[in-house]
């Protein structure tokens, strides 16, 4: 399975929480079937010394150990339950936040052209639902397989001690299958179907979406009804797909649970053989058949599990296909990179555009030393931002070569997201200190408007940024570009939605702070770039 190996790295880069949430559900398995292998010991030696006494032999019975034992079985299983469902549950989510970002930090790095390939409620589902599908593979399905094996084992080993070599075969190999029914079948069984389910789960989603999205277009049309009951069809066929697949697992694991009774029934028909010749006592004969039955717990979780594996798989797929940059040798653009001294920043003969649309600027070349500083102006639809983005190593040239230093770039887009301001600000580098981001707010003056708040860096920004205006929430982003420490910055459309006031107090201060910075600012007149000693007119 290559498509989840990216995934199960990251995953157990957090091997201590993983092995300490297994131990923990290894804890509540053992306590649970030790629990019924004492109860059922204690039961039969309470049973038979109970039934000496009634002939008039003379028996005895210590009741303070076993009972003190399954009174300690009984309290552990509890508390390893606790423990392990408060402690994976937050390793979940731990595992769910790494995931999630790095799967961010990777589309980050893929060309806008492949990003655009889908649509929002496809992204959406990408880190939603693909993502989800991705945190439980170690907590649903390597560890609790991992554990059933163990135990099972275990249990062998049990037999063996207790019975003899023949019995613990036995119920070796018929626990083994039924092990191997719980989940190698299971996942065979479903794997299309799963697949299936993933795929239209997705599709329907994204038409759900749509339809929201639409809705005042679609009444206008008159198409509601017939949208609805698309979507109630999709929605039904689903369904179906879904209930298959629930049924399979639900045979499997019936046939799983059989093949356990059936090995619990093996191991007390042998061991009334061994008792019969008084090789084992009564009390140790029913405690093993008992303890067989303890595993139905242990593998009952598997089927359920192994029957979304296909999903699973497809999801990793999407996620894996959605998020690789494309390689290209006519790209080096790459964060870190470093080009020759003294060039910062080069375009040699780059041809700009999209794949399938005619190239905006052809025969493009530009080449900036450490320090320099170029505007770049032009009227809608000149390329600018097009340009931006091939600089920036967003778009890679149709034709030409791209080299820089390692860029930070703001883009015509405002972008804030549903956090505090200092989340927000070090997003461009996560080492700058309080006193930085305070200095960089200074520069676009906003420190005195985050200053009054009673939390100051730590004000949340509601969603999308929505408690600041729009001329705020570009100073914002803005500040945040600058913070970056990269060594070459791409400035689109810097100050829109800002008063020119404004505008003209803090653009020197901008300039003064990117001194020894090479600088690219894009805007439709030079009145809207910083102060340059070189301007492009795009035509």
């Amino acid at each position: 399975m290559p498509e989840l190996r990216p995934w199960l790295k990251l995953i157990f880069q957090r091997k201590g929480r993983l092995t300490v949430g297994a131990g923990l559900l290894l804890g509540t398995l053992l306590s649970g079937i030790a629990l019924l292998a004492l109860s059922g010991w204690f039961l039969t030696k309470t049973a038979l010394v109970g039934l000496l006494l009634a002939a008039g032999v003379a028996a005895y019975i210590n009741l303070y150990v076993p009972g003190s034992g399954i009174r300690f079985f009984a309290v552990s299983r509890t508390v390893f339950r606790y423990l392990e469902r408060v402690f994976n549950h937050n390793t979940v989510l731990q595992l769910l936040t790494d995931i999630r970002v790095a799967f961010f930090n990777r589309l980050a790095a893929s060309p806008r052209t492949q990003r655009g390939a889908r649509s929002g409620a496809q992204w959406l589902s990408r880190l939603t639902a693909d993502v989800d599908a991705l945190d439980t593979l170690y907590l649903r399905l390597i560890a609790p397989a991992a554990l059933a094996g163990v135990v099972t084992l275990l249990l062998a080993g049990m037999a063996w001690i207790l019975f003899d070599g023949t019995t613990a075969m036995m119920l070796l190999v018929l626990l083994s299958l039924a092990l191997m029914t719980a989940t190698w079948l299971v996942y065979r069984r479903t794997l299309v179907a799963s697949g299936q389910v993933s795929d239209q789960q997705e599709q329907l989603r994204a038409e759900l979406i749509e339809h929201l999205e639409g809705y005042a277009e679609l009444t206008a049309a008159g198409r509601t009804g017939k949208q609805t009951a698309l979507l109630m069809r999709r929605g039904l066929e689903l369904s179906r797909l879904q209930a298959k697949i629930d049924t399979r697992a639900g045979w499997h694991q019936a046939i799983s649970h059989f093949l356990i009774n059936v090995a619990a029934v093996l191991a007390l028909w042998l061991g009334f053989q061994l008792f019969s010749g008084g090789l084992v006592s009564g009390p140790v004969l029913v405690l093993l058949p008992i303890a067989l039955l303890g595993l139905a717990e242990v593998y009952a979780m598997l089927p359920e599990a192994f029957s979304k594996l296909g999903a699973t798989r497809a999801a990793a797929q999407r996620l894996n296909a959605d998020s690789n940059p494309i390689h290209d040798d006519s790209v080096s653009q790459k964060p870190g990179f470093n080009v020759p001294v003294p060039i910062a920043l080069s375009a040699r003969e780059i041809t700009a555009g999209y794949p399938g649309y005619s190239p905006l600027l052809s025969h493009f070349t530009l080449e900036l030393n450490h320090g320099d500083t170029i505007g770049i102006v032009g009227v809608s639809g000149s390329g600018k931002s097009t340009l931006a983005d091939t600089l920036a190593g967003l778009l890679p040239p149709v034709r030409g070569t791209v080299q820089s230093a390692g860029c930070a770039y703001l883009t015509q887009a405002t972008v804030v997201f549903e956090d505090t301001v200092k989340a927000n600000l070090l997003l461009a580098n996560p080492s700058a200190e309080d006193r930085e981001l305070w200095r960089v707010l200074e520069l676009v003056e906003l420190a005195d408007r985050f200053s009054r708040e009673a939390d100051g860096l730590e004000t949340w920004l509601g969603s999308s940024g929505n408690r600041l205006s729009g001329g705020e929430a570009r100073r914002l982003v803005l500040a945040r570009t600058l913070l970056s420490p990269a060594p070459v910055i791409i400035l689109d459309e810097p100050f829109t939605g800002v008063d020119e006031a404004t505008r003209q107090r803090i653009s020197p201060h901008i300039s003064h702070w990117l001194e020894g910075r090479t600088v690219v600012c894009l805007g439709h007149g030079p009145e809207a770039l910083l102060a340059s000693g070189h301007t492009l007119h795009l035509g």
